[in-house]
């Protein structure tokens, strides 16, 4: 596999937030519920978490994922991710691939199997999620919707929203503007 094809190495940007909040890696172990001995081999890039993971991880350090893989590479003027690029463990059935790397005004993910229905999320910037294959089910703002193929769910930035997939070969194109641009 070559360099553009690994998964992104995050350890770098985990180890960088940490000590910003000024947390040893016990502490984070404690928030996270993951061990000290995982924790330093992320830091280390030695391992490599799971979306899931990197979601506690991502809560616990107070920023999301998205920013945590933004961060962890350069950002670049113009960037190719091939249809091969490694994907991420969603901690289930699923994966994740980020489609725009370094930090970005922003973000775009390919989720391809299940998700996890339990976690809401609510972003201060707008998002668009995207069925490229499959069927889904979202919420947001209390609402349900059962989206298919071609179908998009727009939220603006402040909605709570979640989703999860209805079929085991459902793919999804998440976009969204970055947390940290102010419209």
């Amino acid at each position: 596999m070559g360099e553009d094809q690994e998964a992104p190495r995050v350890g770098r940007a985990v180890r960088r937030r940490r000590r910003a909040l000024d947390l040893t890696l016990a502490e984070l172990a404690g928030r996270t519920g993951l061990s000290k001995p995982f924790l330093s081999q992320v830091e280390n890039d030695r391992a490599r978490p799971s979306m899931r993971s990197l979601q506690r991880i991502a809560d616990a350090l107070e920023t999301t994922a998205v920013q945590l893989l933004g961060a962890a590479e350069d950002r670049r003027t113009v960037d190719v991710v091939r249809a091969d690029a490694a994907a991420l463990a969603d901690g289930g059935a699923g994966t994740v691939r980020p489609l725009v790397r370094g930090q970005q005004q922003l973000h775009a993910l390919e989720f391809t199997g299940a998700h996890d229905w339990g976690r809401e999320f609510r972003h201060p910037n707008d998002e668009l999620l995207y069925v490229v294959e499959g069927a889904v089910e979202a919420e947001a703002e209390g609402e349900r919707y059962e989206l298919r193929r071609g179908d998009t769910l727009y939220c603006t930035g402040g909605v709570t929203h979640r989703w999860r997939a209805l079929e085991p070969g459902a793919r999804v194109l998440l976009v969204g503007v970055a947390d940290d641009i102010g419209l």
